[in-house]
């Protein structure tokens, strides 16, 4: 039934509750339906089949979809929305805008590619095997999108106005100050009878290469926070003393060193890495190949932010982040070519974690060999065929045949540009005003329920929850 929306202010949760995807937070007040996030679940079966079920609200009665960053886990379910009608404003940041496009039209066409490939093969369960979304919706999807600077209020409603601010994780990310009621006229006071809502998206890194520092958290009455790494701390081993043993091992034996790296952000960060410690004649001297069309294209995109306060400004050198003496593979032509190629060498691959793109072919290839090495370079979420790596599988699955697990498995700690919890607490720290609730989302296994704890040692009297899938709270009572 849907509920009117004019009635209180309430707050519900419909992805990225209990897991690290899925994104997608409802806000309801004063007559407006805003859809914060609206991202795809991966990860376990039981988290995927969500993308193909009702999302727990009526997509075609929400009047916004405001984007924190062009992350899949928080865009990815966008073009779904062009099934149920949506015709709403989708805002996001520039840099985001124009990320967004390549994420949106690689993620629809990727689906379309992988139920063609598995109609061709015949190994899907369905038949026929259909893609989540088109290329059209994708494109439809696109022509909603609405650029809105940091710092510039964009007000949706005579109630209800937000603005982004930095939240330095990928390139145009942000956390989205949200004010609703009081005075109708933005200003950057707390107007009287305002509640103040953030939602932090995804935070980024403090003191890292490539992107900046989060902005402070300004005085709120609620927090939307997430814990993808509530428990942990991230590893500050240099690069270098963490891979050089194994690397080595690789290079002297002729192998290939397979990174499964996110297209954005993850995979310009290690490009830049790799060639630096080569260059400085730490790591010896290999071809690196970026075999994603989408990674090519971001780091264009990346580029052209140099120097306007979005990125390091310590990076760019000649306009262009593109490391030299790497190579680059767009076409599929260049990439079954490059599969083909023994080591040794470094390919740098999406999906970063492995749950499709052209990574998949070279593990296919490379997998087996145990002269090869896998790097892990981020989060791998419960049910992907990362965590199965990480967690010691000896097969994975992929295109309808098992393939062994020959090769060394492992990991490049510290390159997460998600905040660690000491990181999330700092944050938290630089707010004039503690929030009178936070709401702990995008975790999973113990990290939200430690996050939970250190904010309520931190932060006494403060209201702190776990909201579980489809939990809803009503925030002016």
């Amino acid at each position: 039934m849907k509920r009117d929306a004019s009635d209180g202010i309430r707050l519900s949760f419909h992805g990225a509750a209990g897991t690290v995807t899925g994104s997608r937070h409802l806000l309801e007040a004063a007559g407006r339906r805003v859809l914060f996030d609206c991202g795809l679940f991966q990860g376990l079966k039981e988290l995927r089949l969500r993308n193909w079920a009702a999302p727990g609200f009526e997509p075609g009665f929400l009047h916004d979809l405001v984007l924190t960053h062009a992350h899949i886990d928080h865009t990815g379910w966008t073009p779904r929305l062009m099934q149920y009608r949506f015709k709403g404003a989708i805002h996001a940041t520039p840099p985001t805008a124009e990320l967004l496009e390549l994420v949106l039209m690689d993620a629809a066409r990727l689906q379309e590619e992988d139920a063609a490939f598995a109609n061709k093969k015949g190994f899907s369960k369905h038949q026929p095997a259909e893609p989540l979304y088109t290329e059209m919706e994708a494109l439809a999807a696109l022509k909603l999108v609405r650029s809105t600077q940091y710092g510039k209020w964009r007000v949706l409603s005579p109630a209800v106005r937000f603005r982004y601010r930095n939240a330095g994780h990928i390139l145009g990310s942000a956390f989205v100050e949200v004010r609703v009621g009081g005075a109708q006229a933005p200003r950057d006071g707390v107007n009287p009878g305002e509640l103040t809502i953030v939602f932090g998206g995804d935070l980024g890194r403090y003191g890292v290469p490539l992107h900046v520092d989060p902005d402070p958290l300004p005085p709120c009455d609620v927090l939307v926070v997430e814990s993808t790494y509530g428990n942990k701390k991230h590893e500050y081993l240099p690069v270098l003393e963490q891979i050089r043993a194994e690397f080595k091992r690789t290079v002297h034996k002729r192998g290939v060193v397979l990174i499964p790296a996110f297209a954005v952000g993850r995979t310009q960060a290690i490009a830049l890495i790799l060639r630096e410690l080569m260059e400085e004649g730490d790591l010896a001297e290999v071809p690196i190949h970026i075999d994603s069309p989408m990674a090519i294209d971001a780091t264009a995109i990346y580029s052209r932010h140099l120097g306007d306060g979005n990125l390091d400004p310590g990076l760019g050198a000649g306009g262009s982040l593109f490391p030299r003496q790497v190579h680059l593979h767009r076409t599929v032509h260049e990439s079954k070519m490059l599969t083909a190629m023994d080591g040794p060498r470094v390919i740098i691959a999406s999906s970063g974690m492995m749950t499709g793109g052209r990574i998949l072919h070279h593990l296919v290839r490379h997998l087996p060999n145990p002269r090869n090495l896998v790097l892990l370079s981020g989060y791998q979420a419960l049910g992907t065929r990362g965590r199965q790596l990480q967690d010691g599988a000896r097969h994975l699955r992929m295109h309808g045949q098992d393939v062994a697990v020959g090769a060394r498995v492992g990991a490049i700690e510290g390159l997460s540009s998600h905040a660690d919890a000491d990181e999330i607490m700092r944050w938290v720290g630089t707010c004039r005003r503690p929030p009178r609730r936070v709401f702990v989302v995008h975790g999973e296994g113990d990290g939200p329920a430690a996050l939970k704890a250190r904010l309520e040692a931190a932060l006494p009297g403060v209201e702190v929850a776990v909201p579980a899938h489809g939990d809803g709270f009503d925030l002016d009572r």
